[in-house]
């Protein structure tokens, strides 16, 4: 497999910019400047690529929203607040390769007519950041940002805005709104942020490995990007693997690859050769699976929903045999209910509701009747708030009571967990 997004990570400084024009970079700038921006659209459309920060949206159909002769300026915003419990991607993409995310950015710029670009970056992330800042001083240096760059008429500022350590402005709005200085809390839609996002203006939010895919596929062509993967699912996408693997890390793979195939493949299998217990497929908030579920499952965003979840971040959580998945609900609970930004009831109550009720069912002193309590307060916060980080927490319970469902009922009627606790790789 050519490899798209990871194909400079074993080279030496690779974050640096002498290291990414040995390999070919910013080739791509020559080629949008003799293109119309409806065409490199168009050609961003005709490859299929979809958003890579959880949603699976086409970007092309995305940037094509953006209204035109507004008289108002548009923005990019790259979400960079990876925060989603079990993804650490487009942190691999800012340390090792934080050129091609800029050269990324500047294509899709060109193509929306933006000429101010901020890239939202989670706090947390201050070595990344320091990275980023350099990457994007070479890239000023070289004529890349800047006035007039490359002779092409065409101008663009990039700028780091560090976030405060909020999960909530993941969300596209929520992270508008900590960029205007707010408190990050998500906006009621419509409007649309492509209609009226940051600072009023029309506004596009990309995730990083999103705009790091946009040069391969100007230099290749969309028909060869959408060569790769399956179906509607084309090109490569990043996993970041954790929990019981042998060989955890980022792993850049063709969208459609069996999960068997890969876990075996590229993790080197399960944890001291344990038995698969369950998969966490695309971060924390997304529905779990089953072993015997993700033995079948081709890592594809149809395939994915077809076995009732979603790719979502790529973060993907691997869970052997003896994980306790009563423990491992409240855990996720307790990140949620914590990271509520507390604007709507549902979300505000019911997270740390769910959490209290795991909280005692941890201690011994569940009840029978909380298993059909947690089910019913997943029914009450799903679709129901302003933004999807009740739905975060309402689909793993919905999950994890259903499919173990047995485990529950056997904590609450010892009192205390048959499993040990636990051990991480």
């Amino acid at each position: 497999m050519e490899k798209i997004l990871t194909k400079n990570w074993d080279t030496p400084n690779s974050h640096g910019i002498a290291a990414y024009l040995a390999s070919g970079g910013y080739a791509s700038l020559k080629k949008i400047f003799a293109m119309t921006p409806a065409q490199v659209i168009d050609e961003v459309k005709a490859s299929g690529l979809r958003g890579r920060g959880g949603a699976g949206f086409p970007t092309g159909m995305k940037w094509g929203f953006v209204p035109k002769n507004t008289g108002k300026p548009i923005y990019l915003c790259v979400n960079a607040d990876e925060s989603e419990p079990g993804t650490f991607k487009d942190r691999a993409i800012f340390e090792k390769d934080p050129h091609m995310m800029i050269e990324g950015v500047i294509i899709a710029s060109y193509a929306l007519g933006v000429r101010t670009a901020y890239s939202y970056i989670r706090g947390e992330f201050y070595q990344q950041w320091k990275i980023m800042e350099q990457a994007i001083l070479e890239a000023y240096e070289k004529g890349f940002l800047g006035k007039n760059i490359l002779g092409s008429g065409f101008d663009l500022d990039l700028y780091q805005h560090r976030g405060a350590g909020a999960y909530i402005c993941g969300e596209e709005t929520g992270l508008i709104e900590s960029l205007e200085g707010k408190q990050g809390k998500p906006r009621n839609k419509p409007p649309f942020p492509a209609v009226q996002g940051a600072f009023g203006c029309p506004t596009v939010v990309n995730n990083v490995e999103t705009l790091a895919a946009l040069p391969w596929i100007i230099n290749n062509g969309a028909a060869a990007y959408a060569a790769i993967g399956v179906g509607k699912s084309t090109g490569t996408k990043l996993w970041s693997v954790c929990g019981h693997v042998a060989k955890p890390g980022v792993y850049e793979v063709p969208l459609g690859i069996p999960f068997k195939t890969f876990l075996a493949d590229y993790c080197g299998g399960m944890w001291r050769g344990r038995s698969l217990k369950a998969l966490i497929v695309g971060g924390s908030s997304v529905p779990i699976l089953t072993a015997a579920e993700a033995m079948t499952l081709n890592l594809d965003y149809e395939s994915a929903q077809a076995a009732g979840t979603f790719l979502g971040s790529g973060g993907m959580i691997v869970i052997d045999e003896t994980t306790c998945m009563v423990r491992a609900l409240e855990n996720l609970a307790m990140f949620y209910h914590h990271e509520s930004c507390g604007q709507c009831t549902p979300c505000r109550e019911g997270t740390g509701w769910v959490e209290k009720i795991l909280h005692r069912m941890c201690h011994g002193e569940g009840r029978t009747e909380d298993i059909a309590l947690l089910l019913n307060l997943a029914d009450n916060m799903q679709g129901k708030t302003i933004c999807a980080l009740a739905d975060a927490l309402a689909m793993p319970v919905r999950s994890y009571v259903t499919k173990f469902r047995s485990e529950f009922e056997r904590y609450i009627q010892l009192g205390r967990s048959e499993f040990p606790e636990p051990e991480w790789n």
